[in-house]
């Protein structure tokens, strides 16, 4: 094959799992920008109450499906998990257009968390066994700019479309059934047998997986991972708060520290253009320093920079640049842990690990907007909330000192693997 053809083929895997990507970015804020609506029409029986449990459902079903079905892209294969995920997940979406109340609202928002919280981990894990030996932090964040990409596309389309809020689930599904054709006819698997099996059985002729081979969590407890998986967890879990809890509440700060209402909404737009650009900056960094160096440096300089938006800031340029580069270091720090962690679990083990990361962290999500939520309510979101956000930042810093750059199964591994 030439090398003409394999560049082309290698488009196809890096523009579908960023489409994926999109799918999840577009769960992201979906919610946000239809429950005013729902509140305020009463429609479905809709309050506040539950809006809130429609909420943090979502968020319960995204994070079983991070923890219990992104595993089994180890045993079955990226490729055919993505697809079904996003199948899942689209039609679920469609099914709460038809939602009679909002009990069944959040029973199909459950159902399709589930697919949802599998296809981030499913999608990273795929990236990492495709992309060139060396690259992973690269290639992890400029797949996740399509999470963010797709945040501020599902933002714009609600100020097209609300308060039709149908029409964003519609939209959302559609778009889910439109990708998964491509994703089963176009993305190659990455994980043929022989990927499982030791280098000696190569030779034979079975290419069945052993089962003392296949992955499960109990992996994550022997060693050298303990200690490795731990420290992921709360890395993920913080992240994952900072990520839900600023967009979440963003335009509710700034608005308790006496700035108006638009430049609030702005100024999470604003957020979320500086986590694409801080992105595309932090894998290009993590490849070339290595990935540890880099998340350190990213959590350390996500507490600074949210420390300071605790001050008030008058001028309003000033402002914009320092969410904006708040932005650049928050969200891509999270994404700098999925990275390491692909860098430090094996191949056989890269989809159970990423599972585990995102599932915790997915507790965090919950958490992040509830805390800050509470904050709010209390009358004291700022600056309070912004110490909050900057403690996570700083208790992330401190969980990954302790995670080794690399280990020994990985290295060894990365010598005989890799796509070039």
């Amino acid at each position: 094959m030439s090398t003409t053809s394999l560049e082309n083929k290698s488009r196809w895997p890096v523009w579908l799992c960023w489409l994926a990507m999109v799918l999840d970015g577009f769960d992201l804020v979906v919610l946000g920008t239809v429950i005013p609506v729902l509140i305020k029409s009463r429609e479905l029986g809709f309050d506040a109450v539950g809006a809130t449990f429609a909420a943090t459902i979502s968020l319960v079903g995204v994070g079983l499906g991070a923890l219990f079905i992104a595993p089994m892209s180890d045993r079955w294969g990226r490729r055919n998990l993505l697809v079904a995920c996003v199948t899942w997940f689209s039609v679920f979406t469609i099914a709460v257009v038809f939602a009679p109340d909002v009990a069944w609202f959040s029973t199909f928002r459950l159902l399709a968390g589930l697919g949802l919280g599998a296809c981030l981990p499913a999608a990273l894990a795929y990236m990492n066994d495709y992309a060139p030996a060396g690259t992973a932090g690269k290639s992890t964040t400029r797949t996740m700019t399509g999470y963010h990409v797709g945040a501020v596309a599902t933002a714009f389309l609600a100020l097209m479309v609300i308060p039709s809020w149908r029409t964003m689930f519609v939209v959302g599904g559609l778009a889910g059934l439109a990708l998964a054709p491509f994703l089963w006819f176009k993305l190659p698997e990455t994980l043929p047998p022989v990927h499982h099996v030791p280098p000696a059985a190569t030779a034979g002729t079975s290419t069945a997986v052993p089962e003392e081979e296949r992955a499960s969590f109990r992996d994550l407890g022997r060693k050298p991972y303990p200690l490795i998986a731990a420290g992921v967890a709360v890395a993920s879990f913080m992240g994952l708060l900072l990520v839900y809890g600023l967009n979440t509440w963003l335009p509710q700060l700034m608005a308790s520290a006496g700035y108006s209402l638009n430049a609030g909404l702005a100024l999470l737009l604003v957020l979320n253009v500086g986590a694409v650009v801080g992105l595309l900056i932090a894998g290009v960094l993590a490849d070339r320093h290595g990935t540890k160096k880099i998340v350190l440096l990213w959590f350390g300089l996500s507490a600074v920079f949210l420390a300071a938006l605790s001050i008030q800031i008058q001028n309003e340029i000033v402002l914009y640049a320092a969410v904006f580069v708040t932005g650049v270091f928050v969200f891509s720090s999270q994404v700098l842990v999925y990275a390491w962690v692909s860098q430090l679990f094996p191949v056989r083990l890269r989809g159970t690990a990423l599972g585990f990361a995102a599932g915790v962290g997915r507790l965090g999500a919950i958490l992040g907007p509830a805390v800050t939520g509470a904050l709010v309510a209390a009358g004291i979101a700022y600056p309070w909330g912004f110490y909050v956000f900057a403690a996570a930042a700083v208790l992330a810093v401190l969980a990954l000192a302790f995670v080794p750059q690399t280990t020994a199964a990985t290295t060894r591994a990365g010598a005989g693997v890799g796509h070039s």
